[in-house]
């Protein structure tokens, strides 16, 4: 059963570029009823959405009765990011993508559990986008949340992903089919070539004719057409390349000390996205100016997807936040 999609109405909202609007903020609820156990408000990556558990859910493998988060243990909150066309109402898609940062949502978020009367999180867990999102809301609402988990995420965006995503707009935005062969392209950078080998090793789909790599990206490519609007992609692509902490706060020790979380960050060891090394040096410097942290690494062929995949090893590396 489809969980029920709540609303909350965010008025005359001013981005950081001065752009002003109104938002129909969509978010569900799951497990125990809120105010009677610990909150857990998930964060989700760049096509995902607030359907975090149950048959649909993308987070289904660790969301749910008896799985790492709980829902017979912890109430689930999660938001849609306005504009990723979730509530599949083309009015309230953004054009304007340029006006909006990961600052701003999270900003938006923060009124959302607000309005909802929300105001102590056991923990905020995001991958990917999603987690970039979870480092700004540490930052903004530092007495919000007891645990900031991210997995294969930072707190800014890399000169790496920062060209991916210049190369993803240029699609976006020139390509006959955008969504399609943005998404083919994307799939190259979420998995890794020994994910590839192993499932397909040069192995011909016989019915089409291709080779099974080709027919799976293709098969991609076709779903995201059916499942998600240009322009939410475009957005979540831009937001992507905005994450950063530390744009007009100061260096990145400075603004961290502002956070009170304890701060989980996830790795995957073959990710080619958010490279491993990034996170490294991140503790690093979380360590020194004794920010409490831990740096947790997913071993697994699938690179950045890991963490849609291994929920095993998250179930694992992530007990000892979760099992309260």
């Amino acid at each position: 059963m489809k969980n029920t999609l709540h609303h909350i109405q965010i008025s005359e909202f001013k981005t950081e570029t001065g752009f002003t609007s109104d938002f129909d903020l969509t978010y569900q609820l799951i497990g125990l009823p809120l105010h009677v156990a610990p909150i857990v408000m998930i964060s989700h990556a760049l096509t995902g959405n607030s359907e975090v558990a149950g048959d649909q859910g993308w987070w289904s493998g660790i969301v749910g009765k008896g799985k790492l988060i709980d829902t017979h243990k912890y109430s689930v909150i999660s938001f849609d990011i306005p504009g990723n066309g979730y509530d599949k109402k083309p009015v309230n898609l953004i054009n304007n993508y340029r006006d909006f940062k990961p600052r701003d949502i999270a900003k938006i978020f923060g009124l959302g559990l607000e309005a909802i009367g929300i105001a102590k999180l056991h923990s905020v867990i995001g991958p990917s986008l999603g987690g970039g999102i979870a480092w700004e809301m540490s930052v903004l609402f530092p007495d919000l949340m007891t645990h900031l988990v991210v997995l294969g995420s930072d707190w800014k965006t890399s000169d790496w992903i920062i060209a991916h995503n210049l190369t993803q707009e240029q699609i976006l935005n020139n390509s006959s089919r955008p969504l399609h062969d943005a998404r083919l392209m994307a799939m190259l950078f979420y998995r890794t070539a020994l994910s590839f080998k192993e499932r397909f090793n040069r192995s011909i789909n016989e019915e089409l004719g291709i080779f099974n790599a080709e027919s799976w990206l293709l098969h991609h490519g076709n779903r995201i057409e059916e499942r998600f609007d240009l322009e939410a992609y475009q957005l979540m692509n831009y937001l992507l390349t905005h994450i950063d902490i530390t744009r007009g706060r100061g260096d990145f020790k400075e603004v961290a000390k502002s956070i009170k979380a304890k701060i989980t960050q996830v790795v995957i060891d073959t990710d080619i996205f958010f490279v491993p090394q990034e996170n490294i040096d991140t503790a690093k410097m979380l360590d020194e100016i004794g920010v409490g942290n831990e740096l947790k690494e997913i071993k697994s062929i699938y690179g950045h997807d890991g963490f849609l995949i291994e929920f095993d090893q998250l179930n694992e590396l992530l007990k000892d936040v979760f099992n309260t």
